[in-house]
């Protein structure tokens, strides 16, 4: 099981919203969680990677957690999020190749016949998640309590 340490940073009847703690601090400020102050946070807007758990430990907002998820289910499911896409995308690809090989635009149909197959697989994926076709042994739980309130200090630099 590949276990991580989280921060609860909500409840919601018997759901938990976890935040994952980063082992590794950051190099501006040495804060685990981010602060947003970063090349990549100020492009694409910093957002903490929330996810909604069971809480069958009765943990409360701030309670560091160990969450836990099975190593095969993280296999399967990557392979499944990259695969099938890549899958739709070459049979796309594969299939306007077939269709329009005579055609004096036959490499244009046939990129055209990709980007098709890459959306009908990105529309099968979230049509599967909302269908609920990953089966609750895909899902993370919390494992443990490890710490109660964890104290969170802000992120400072230092101006030079």
């Amino acid at each position: 099981m590949i276990q991580e340490q989280a921060v609860v940073v909500g409840v919601n009847q018997d759901l938990a919203s976890l935040e994952i703690l980063r082992n590794k601090p950051c190099g501006l400020c040495g804060q685990t969680r981010g602060c947003g102050i970063s090349i990549w946070g100020r492009l694409f807007g910093h957002r903490a990677n929330i996810f909604k758990v069971k809480n069958t430990v009765n943990a409360k907002v701030d309670d560091v957690v160990t969450v836990g998820i099975q190593e095969n289910a993280l296999l399967l499911s990557a392979v499944i999020v990259y695969g099938v896409p890549l899958l739709t995308l070459i049979l796309g690809a594969a299939f306007a190749n077939i269709a329009f090989a005579g055609d004096l635009h036959a490499d244009r149909n046939t990129v055209l016949g990709a980007f098709l197959g890459l959306f009908v697989g990105y529309l099968w994926l979230k049509g599967h998640n909302q269908a609920g076709g990953f089966s609750a042994q895909y899902q993370p739980v919390i494992l443990e309590i490890v710490d109660k309130k964890l104290v969170l200090k802000p992120c400072q630099t230092s101006k030079n």
